[in-house]
């Protein structure tokens, strides 16, 4: 059995409605004090928001509140990327790409409840 080499937990998602950027900023800019980040280009056209505080992350996707299949996800970085996506396919889990971000490889996956987890690597230059 592969042992999976978990660095850090990368980031955190959470959603709000489309349309609600300027009240997500009032509250996690204006009352909170997190630091708004730029999305990158690639994500822009989806919504949301970006933030810093300390060292984590956290995205802010909009979707249709009451849609089952939500974005919301923990993002996992990993060594060895490829090697990790070959053994869980090869343990029957199902994988998927996702949308290209600079410097960052990634795919996602649901476990056996339903819950979407994101696996990704770091690498230098850009996809």
């Amino acid at each position: 059995m592969m042992k999976i080499n978990i660095q850090k937990l990368d980031h955190v998602q959470i959603c709000i409605p489309f349309g609600k950027e300027d009240e997500a900023r009032g509250f996690y800019t204006d009352l909170l004090g997190f630091t708004e980040i730029e999305k990158p280009d690639s994500l822009k056209s989806s919504g949301g928001l970006w933030y810093t505080a300390g060292d984590i992350e956290l995205h802010i996707g909009t979707e249709e509140m009451s849609s089952y299949k939500s974005k919301r996800h923990p993002a996992f970085r990993v060594e060895d990327l490829l090697e990790v996506r070959r053994y869980l396919e090869q343990s029957g889990v199902e994988t998927y790409d996702e949308k290209p971000i600079p410097s960052v490889l990634r795919f996602t996956f649901h476990d056996p409840f339903g819950n979407r987890i994101e696996f990704l690597e770091k690498i230098s230059g850009s996809l």
